[in-house]
């Protein structure tokens, strides 16, 4: 659109397809204003309705199709593009194997983790915060793509890192009842536990099957010139992560 602000976004480094597509937004380049700062994708989290809009026509310029939104709800529930009919169903993941359609999710500290098979046939997208990740939906996703568990690839996006998240017993306990190698993934603070929600998605990537995994690198909470950041600063937007197919 004409005097459109810079769109900033984060493409994964990974070896897929020639004709899959993805990419994080960060929070540079939108509408917004105070904490909503500046591309605010989020619909429910305070930010003016007409920012909100102006921020997703933004992102919808990137894009080959129409966007179909989740209400994400930290479960396990995944579903597929072709389902989206506008209206927004509860689910945490999406997959596609028409393309053109886009998977997208909304986050801000919880683990985007994005999705292809070698051949270039399928995409999917998953939002894993702990309570997703503890209830399997890294597991639920890649159940519900056609490819073996060998065949994917999975791209681990901007979440709130290992040196920040601090966690409370019930949710070390949860992780570690699940699995116990779990437990490599948490480090004492006090009596709370600082978890690596990349270390658990890696994790529970393996133990179903799925080999290759790359990505891992920020930290949402640290960078607040880059990403919003909910335990951070409570009131603040979301961004996206997105990934189709040519």
């Amino acid at each position: 659109m004409p005097g459109s602000p810079l769109v900033k976004v984060i493409r994964p480094d990974w070896p897929v397809a020639a004709n899959v597509r993805a990419f994080t937004t960060t929070r540079i380049g939108g509408y917004s204003s105070g904490p909503w700062g500046q591309l605010n994708l989020g619909g429910s989290c305070g930010d003016d309705r007409g920012h909100v809009r102006q921020n997703r026509d933004l992102l919808q310029s990137l894009l080959p199709s129409p966007l179909r939104w989740l209400k994400q709800v930290h479960g396990n529930r995944v579903v597929n593009r072709n389902e989206l009919d506008g209206t927004e169903i509860e689910a945490d993941a999406m997959t596609s194997q028409q393309a053109g359609h886009v998977c997208a999710i909304l986050t801000a500290d919880c683990l985007p983790v994005l999705f292809c098979n070698r051949n270039g046939t399928e995409v999917a997208a998953s939002h894993a915060g702990w309570r997703g990740l503890a209830g399997g939906v890294l597991d639920a996703t890649v159940s519900a793509m056609d490819s073996a568990p060998a065949e994917l690839m999975a791209w681990l996006g901007p979440a709130i890192g290992p040196e920040i998240y601090e966690v409370g017993e019930e949710v070390y306990a949860s992780f570690k009842t699940l699995d116990s190698e779990n437990s490599c993934a948490f480090k004492p603070r006090g009596d709370r536990w600082l978890a690596d929600l990349y270390m658990l998605a890696r994790l529970a990537l393996a133990r179903v099957g799925v080999e290759h995994v790359t990505g891992g690198d920020y930290c949402t909470y640290s960078e607040p010139e880059k990403f919003f950041s909910y335990r951070r600063d409570g009131v603040t937007g979301r961004m996206a992560s997105v990934i189709w197919l040519e």
